[in-house]
């Protein structure tokens, strides 16, 4: 639109608000907190653990394996055989070196599958605590 040098009507300013630098920041601060954010790994399935009195609360505990009452070791969703639990818990500490190992075992659960899952995580490197209820 040409003004004329007659016309003394003010120019009309552009309405509305310019809403792409919002957009942006908005959109760094999702990126931002979707990187730094944690995820936990759950081991898949529900176990009765059994009660302990001197039972304590550990942090940094990012990789869980469950053992159920039919002796089956599970880890991030997936049933693992007991030959591969090492493998499994030495990718996941890659992962997360500051992680340690929890083992929520079924009180139900033999012995046996507990010792091979702790035996797999110290021939790993990795610490390792067992689940229970205080």
């Amino acid at each position: 639109m040409r003004r004329s040098i007659l016309d003394n009507r003010p120019e009309e300013d552009e309405e509305g608000i310019n809403l792409t630098p919002m957009l942006d920041v908005v959109f760094i601060m999702l990126i931002f907190f979707i990187v730094t954010a944690s995820f936990v790994k759950e081991a898949g399935i529900e176990v009765e653990r059994p009660v302990a009195k001197t039972a304590y609360s550990k942090k940094n505990a990012n990789i869980i394996v469950a053992i159920n009452a039919n002796n089956e070791i599970w880890m991030d969703r997936k049933r693992i055989k007991p030959q591969g639990v090492r493998g499994q818990i030495e990718r996941m500490h890659a992962e997360n070196p500051e992680g340690s190992v929890i083992i929520q075992a079924d009180k139900d659960s033999q012995s046996e599958a507990l010792l091979t899952v702790m035996a797999a995580a110290r021939e790993a490197k990795v610490n390792v605590a067992i689940a229970a209820i205080n």
